[in-house]
């Protein structure tokens, strides 16, 4: 019995040390730090979702609910309205005359980038569809730890696809206990819009959840309610419906893993419509993106109507957010504070820049604006330059050239896109679609002139050789030869793009 009784209060005294032993340890570590998961949509029209203003029926349910469960933008902008140099101002935080990514073409510049911070501050980073858009360097072997581009998701239409990869991702995230960041592009709603066939869903590609019918769709108010915009529009409709199918299977992926409560999913389009006076210009239409940001507990569900957010701060953003430093190059600043409900000033107005097309020609444009007026410069527009990038070879163009002899203000809306004035000035309050310019009219001139000087500044700020055109804007012998050499200057970087890259295509 005594034996018993001592080899019992033996083992109650070897269980309380053991039990203060193990209290006296820290408990094993869990990532504090938060996933990113960074959706992109390709050439989106601000208003085609729900929750931005479409009456098309059913056309995103997934993305109105990711919407109304974060913050919502409705004064957010990319900076460039065209897929790469867009890109490059995300991944670098910079604008494109100090990274170097005036056109379809990474930099060649040693500066740091989104994904090389993150990963240095140890996250694992991925990327599917787009991947040469959204690469901003000139290296075989960039940072990416997983990347997936059109041969594996479906073209970047195959929404289940894009389940797959996202679940093989965090799986090797959690493997190896770090943090994730993924940059998700969708190839929706680019063009060649959705078409039906019989094997269209071959190779991946998936049909969208509904298919619409020009009678369905909701024309923008920037463009002619015409039959021949309605059909093109119908297939971009039925594109943007498999976005937001993307969209759902991605967020179902986040709760499924058990990281939806610690990740940060945000989402924008890359720049608007390839349709006139939107992608490759600087009109509100051109630059405007529906922009959400969700972060369970640490961002109240909200709308914000009073802060300007341009993408060129989207990289800070992050990196205060993951808690990483911030380097002190970038021309952007976080806006993290306004993220948790704060004001933040000098957040009433952006500035957006375009330079060139894929094919390296040239129209330097340059906008300032805010909740009342929009500011263009155009200094390309004088010594017969006529307008042309991917707008031009749309649907709704065609058609509307071939309405032009019949119908007067669809001529003249043609002959505008093409033909442009070096100055041009709105009142978004009474014309957010920029059609009736107000430019030198002596009613307007003095709150032109302030937005004349509030461009000065910010290319005065930022190095913009911009300056210089602005500044002689009323010398067109100086624009025409001024632009003729920035015409050539961007044909050698093509050339080096092209020895750099070694003739590869994908840029």
């Amino acid at each position: 019995m005594k034996k018993n009784v001592l080899t019992t209060a033996m083992l109650m005294l070897f269980s309380a040390t053991a039990a203060l032993s193990l209290a006296a340890e820290p408990a094993k570590s869990e990532q504090t730090a938060p996933n990113i998961l960074l959706i992109t949509a390709d050439d989106m029209d601000y208003g085609s979702l729900g929750v931005t203003g479409s009456t098309v029926p059913e056309i995103s349910p997934n993305l109105d609910r990711l919407a109304n469960q974060g913050i919502r933008f409705n004064n957010a902008f990319v900076t460039v309205s065209v897929c790469e140099p867009s890109r490059g101002v995300m991944a670098t935080g910079r604008y494109i005359q100090n990274s170097g990514i005036w056109g379809f073409y990474p930099t060649t510049q040693n500066i740091p980038t989104l994904a090389e911070e993150l990963k240095d501050g140890g996250y694992t980073v991925g990327i599917l569809g787009k991947v040469n858009h959204s690469t901003p360097k000139y290296v075989d072997d960039y940072v990416w730890d997983y990347s997936k581009d059109k041969a594996d998701i479906g073209s970047g239409r195959g929404p289940k696809l894009y389940r797959k990869h996202l679940e093989a991702f965090i799986d090797s995230a959690q493997a190896n206990d770090k943090p994730f960041f993924m940059m998700a592009n969708s190839h929706d709603p680019h063009r060649p819009y959705f078409v039906d066939s019989p094997n269209y869903e071959r190779g991946g590609k998936q049909r969208p959840s509904r298919i619409y019918k020009p009678e369905e769709i909701q024309v923008p108010s920037f463009l002619p309610d015409i039959p021949g915009a309605r059909k093109e529009l119908a297939q971009y409709y039925s594109s943007v419906k498999r976005l937001d199918d993307t969209v759902g299977e991605m967020m179902s992926v986040l709760e499924e893993k058990g990281v939806s409560d610690n990740t940060i999913v945000l989402f924008l389009s890359d720049n608007g419509i390839a349709a006139p006076f939107a992608k490759s210009n600087v009109y509100r239409n051109s630059n405007h993106t529906p922009f959400f940001v969700r972060w369970p507990e640490k961002i109240n569900a909200s709308v914000d109507d009073e802060h300007f957010v341009s993408m060129v701060d989207l990289m800070p953003t992050l990196l205060e957010a993951a808690d990483l430093e911030v380097p002190d190059s970038l021309d952007g600043r976080s806006f993290l504070p306004v993220l948790k409900g704060e004001s933040q000033a000098e957040r009433d107005y952006v500035f957006t820049q375009y330079h060139e097309n894929a094919g390296g020609r040239i129209f330097p444009m340059a906008a300032v604006q805010n909740s009342d007026w929009l500011y263009i410069f155009n200094p390309w527009a004088v010594g017969g330059r006529v307008y042309k990038t991917s707008a031009n070879n749309s649907g709704t163009f065609k058609a509307m050239k071939k309405l032009a002899d019949e119908n007067p203000e669809i001529k003249e809306r043609v002959e505008f896109f093409l033909n442009r004035t070096v100055t041009e000035f709105y009142d978004l309050r009474k014309d957010p679609d920029a059609k009736v310019n107000l430019a030198d009219k002596k009613e307007f001139k003095e709150q032109q002139m302030k937005m004349v000087e509030l461009m000065r500044q910010h290319m005065e700020q930022y190095n913009d050789p911009m300056l210089e055109l602005l500044l002689k804007r009323d010398d067109n012998d100086f624009l025409v030869s001024r632009t003729a050499e920035l015409q050539m200057e961007t044909r050698e970087r093509k050339k080096i793009h092209r020895q750099l890259s070694g003739g590869k295509k994908g840029h």
